[in-house]
């Protein structure tokens, strides 16, 4: 099975109300703001969606309207399954097959932790019962799960063990790494470049499909950063690469989950506040960001 998914790929926000009940309404601004700004598709209720703070019902309900509104509006969609109950994960691999999913994704289980490539291919081939040819990406992403296996390895496992298996969505700041998984000598997977601050990396390393929080609100930074290392003109992608960093620096200075959905709104697509546990931006941390961002070009090079 193939699949090679390329462009941007947005890591949407899950909107929330200011009880912190999910807004699903705001979908339909979402996926409208995306595809106005050249995003290619969405990843459905993974980091940036906050998914473990999630219920599995909510969740399901997310599949369900972003299939409709990535259908209307030409995205690709991808639902992320992951999660540390197996019941709740297989369920929510059969919501996103009835909805419209091109593939799914998942990231190790985050308490009881896989020990090896083995252990956690064996999780994997469980979660994915219900639809095991539906194309699947391992979202590897150690900071957040505390599982570090030999992703390479993995690929070769999971080629055996998982007929769905398409590729990894690679969220992992070993890039010797990355160049073992692009250059696998058995296993030619599809490698989705995960780390919005280093996009141009992971475009030398041979990615030409991406998934990241920040595309939420700066694609046209990051569609200029990849049409200028396209046409060879890599003064030009590093320049915007830089504001990226900037950009970026700041955010993780006042909570790198909170100011994210800050930003989305200064974007003009209010997604509300973050759940708990994660804290959100008092009003005046939440000027002093905007204030910081338009003093840095934001809303002249981010949003245009």
């Amino acid at each position: 099975m193939k699949l090679k998914i390329k462009g941007l790929i947005a890591a949407v926000h899950t909107p929330m109300n200011n009880d912190f009940s999910v807004n699903y309404d705001v979908v339909s601004r979402q996926a409208e703001h995306l595809a106005s700004n050249g995003v290619a598709g969405v990843f459905v209720s993974g980091t940036t969606g906050e998914s473990l703070s999630l219920t599995t019902s909510e969740r399901i309900k997310l599949f369900e309207v972003w299939g409709k509104e990535a259908d209307r509006q030409g995205l690709i969609n991808v639902a992320h399954v992951g999660g540390n109950c197996l019941p709740d994960a297989q369920e929510m691999v059969r919501a996103a097959e009835a909805n419209g999913a091109v593939a799914i994704s998942a990231m190790a289980s985050t308490f009881f932790k896989p020990s090896d490539e083995e252990g956690l291919c064996d999780w994997f081939a469980e979660m994915i019962k219900p639809a095991p040819h539906l194309p699947f990406y391992f979202y590897d992403i150690p900071p957040m799960t505390g599982v570090n296996v030999d992703t390479a390895a993995f690929m070769n496992i999971a080629k055996e063990r998982l007929p769905g298996f398409v590729g990894i969505k690679f969220t992992n700041p070993d890039l010797d790494m990355l160049k073992r998984c692009i250059k696998h000598e058995v296993v030619k997977a599809d490698i989705l470049f995960g780390t919005d601050e280093r996009l141009i990396e992971g475009l030398v390393l041979g990615c030409v499909g991406c998934v990241g929080s920040t595309y939420n609100f700066a694609a046209p930074l990051y569609i200029r950063i990849i049409n200028a290392y396209n046409r060879g003109d890599l003064d030009a992608a590093n320049v915007d690469q830089e504001r990226s960093v900037k950009m970026i620096k700041r955010m993780y200075e006042s909570g790198f989950g909170g100011a994210c959905k800050a930003a989305v709104g200064f974007a003009g697509v209010d997604c509300g506040p973050v759940r708990p546990p994660i804290t959100r931006l008092k009003q005046d941390a939440e000027l002093a960001l905007r204030s910081d961002l338009d003093a840095m070009g934001f809303f002249d090079w981010a949003l245009n």
